[in-house]
């Protein structure tokens, strides 16, 4: 395929985005709209019939407007994937490196925290809160089966299989991921509502059954998300306070700590606060975890970038040294920013 000029190439953009929207052939008054082209109607014609002769775009009637060809979305599509792959490469390199030692920097870290404080210490991995789509490409493995990866902001990359009865030819499977990829890129989960999904099918026609699958495959994906790493150090030094020693209290205290469900809600309470990044600080009944109406629970969230964010606790009595507890939070936000900061992110 000849190689456009950048004019060319927003043009054809311009009317491929515009005719996934609607469906129906583009004019050059309604390129002409495009507020970064900045062209009359009359130059936007001529390049028109310039992507028409290269056999970009198609007239599909006589003094109608243009729609793309099978090359015109080959174009559009190859580029589209060599931005995501080289966004996905970038970052998946970064995790690589940096993965293998998250789990072992958090808990030296939380081991750190509570040494620190003499209190009991949780942080959570970075999860990826309220994430949106970002990349979707299916591919065909077999007569029977398609490989759907699945990029969400954060650059996580997610692979899921999904059975097919019949063999999808590249023309309907480029079809399918253009659709999926204009219609979901940027939305998170609770904006994908049943207007979205049957709007979908509906485009979808006869293999709205495969955009179906495609969506509940994206579900899990965000499902598996939400289940956070929680790492505790420190889980003893609550012995160390009368208030919190007795048999009963310390032992529902330690068994918190152990099933580690209760923590999650706890976190989740912080990440959904309005003070996103703030130290929030519960006392006693404030608690949302029952077990923990006799002690206070100082939190902090931290990001990573990319919409990744997780929670550092510290967990002690009532009469805990709150100045201590905060200083050594705000210590440990910045180190954690700064171990997984990706290269050249200010």
């Amino acid at each position: 395929m000849k190689e456009l000029d950048e004019r060319k190439r927003k043009i054809l953009n311009a009317i491929i985005q515009n005719y996934l929207d609607t469906g129906e052939p583009v004019g050059s008054r309604t390129i002409s709209k495009y507020s970064d082209l900045n062209l009359s109607s009359a130059t936007i014609r001529n390049e028109m019939s310039d992507l028409e002769e290269l056999g970009y775009i198609l007239q599909p009637h006589t003094s109608a407007g243009r729609i793309p060809s099978d090359q015109g979305y080959r174009f559009y599509v190859d580029n589209l994937m060599k931005e995501k792959d080289r966004e996905v490469t970038e970052m998946k390199e970064f995790m690589i490196e940096h993965t293998e030692r998250m789990e072992q920097v958090l808990k030296q870290m939380a081991k750190v925290l509570a040494a620190n404080t003499n209190y009991t210490a949780m942080i959570t991995a970075p999860s990826f809160h309220r994430n949106k789509v970002k990349f979707l490409q299916l591919s065909q493995v077999d007569e029977e089966q398609l490989l759907a990866v699945i990029v969400m902001e954060g650059n996580l990359v997610k692979n899921k299989m999904i059975s097919t009865r019949e063999a999808l030819d590249n023309e309907t499977l480029l079809k399918l991921n253009i659709l999926l990829n204009t219609s979901l890129n940027g939305l998170s989960a609770e904006q994908i509502n049943l207007g979205t999904i049957a709007k979908l099918k509906e485009q979808a026609g006869i293999h709205s059954n495969i955009v179906g699958d495609v969506l509940d495959a994206l579900a899990g994906v965000i499902q598996e998300d939400e289940e956070l790493e929680v790492y505790t150090s420190g889980t003893t030094n609550i012995l160390k306070y009368p208030e919190l020693s007795d048999s009963r209290k310390a032992s529902e205290l330690l068994n918190t700590f152990e099933e580690k469900q209760q923590l999650i809600s706890l976190v989740n309470e912080a990440l959904a606060s309005e003070e996103e990044t703030g130290i929030q600080v519960y006392i006693g009944a404030e608690s949302p975890i029952q077990n923990m109406k006799d002690c206070s629970v100082v939190t902090a969230t931290y990001q990573l970038g990319e919409g990744m964010t997780g929670t550092i606790g510290i967990i002690g009595p009532k009469r805990m040294d709150y100045e201590n507890v905060m200083d050594n939070l705000k210590t440990l936000k910045i180190q954690l920013d700064t171990v997984f900061r990706k290269p050249g992110k200010k």
